[in-house]
């Protein structure tokens, strides 16, 4: 298992309130989460480095070699669960943390199976001989209006809702995650981000600078196209290659 992952406050925003953490569980498991914090003052850092935190220290804890596919569904959602609740509970201390949320996406990925629960905006994608494929859902405005057939496609990232997201962890007291099951062939890539990326990267683009090319280059030429088309949101990403 290959994994780079790196964050990047932009080119405008004076504080990254996105967070990740991955880790190597062992020669054939890599664990990976990314947040991307919102809310006034430092709030959005502070939900996600606490969602970051309690979804990647559960799915740590919880992981087995040989548990089967429904235990680590049930993993990968108490996890956003649960982080839900420790940031909601945070958000009600005083007013300054009033409505803080994030998204986040959780993931373990093994050699042949990526397992991934997420909320929000950030996403997953599958890279593989067949091209990228998104795996996770947008909970945004403009999702909604695209499915409605109100908006097309290239008018996601302009259109003056972009940034209302309807589902994140800690803005309401309960939570039901998405969750997806992959499974991955040889040289798969799982790549995880924030939309400080997708907000200026396209999937093609995604996949010429990242598959069948080394991935620490790829990190570092996907958060610099960002940056030079204008980098108004922190960048984060995380790439794993089984």
């Amino acid at each position: 298992m290959f994994v780079v992952a790196k964050s990047d406050v932009g080119m405008t925003r004076r504080e990254n309130q996105d967070r990740f953490c991955v880790k190597i569980i062992d020669d054939e498991t890599v664990a990976a989460v990314v947040c991307d914090g919102m809310g006034g003052a430092q709030s959005g850092g502070l939900a996600s480095e606490i969602a970051a935190n309690a979804v990647f220290d559960r799915i740590i804890l919880n992981y087995r070699s040989g548990a089967d596919d429904n235990s680590v569904r049930n993993t990968m959602i108490t996890s956003l669960t649960a982080a839900n609740t420790l940031v909601y509970e945070k958000s009600k201390e005083d007013e300054d943390k009033k409505g803080m949320g994030t998204t986040c996406i959780g993931a373990l990925i093994k050699k042949d199976k990526a397992y991934i629960a997420s909320v929000g905006d950030s996403r997953a994608y599958l890279l593989d001989e067949n091209g990228i494929k998104q795996i996770t859902n947008d909970h945004t405005i403009v999702e909604i209006l695209y499915e409605q057939g109100k908006i097309e496609k290239d008018d996601k990232n302009n259109h003056e809702m972009s940034h209302i997201i309807t589902k994140a962890i800690g803005t309401e007291p309960d939570l039901e995650p998405d969750y997806f099951e992959v499974e991955l062939k040889q040289n798969s890539i799982i790549l995880i981000c924030s939309d400080g990326l997708t907000n200026y990267c396209s999937d093609e683009l995604i996949y010429s600078y990242v598959y069948n090319k080394d991935l620490e280059s790829s990190l570092n030429d996907l958060i610099n196209y960002a940056n030079s088309k204008g980098g108004k949101d922190n960048i984060t990403v995380a790439i794993i290659k089984n």
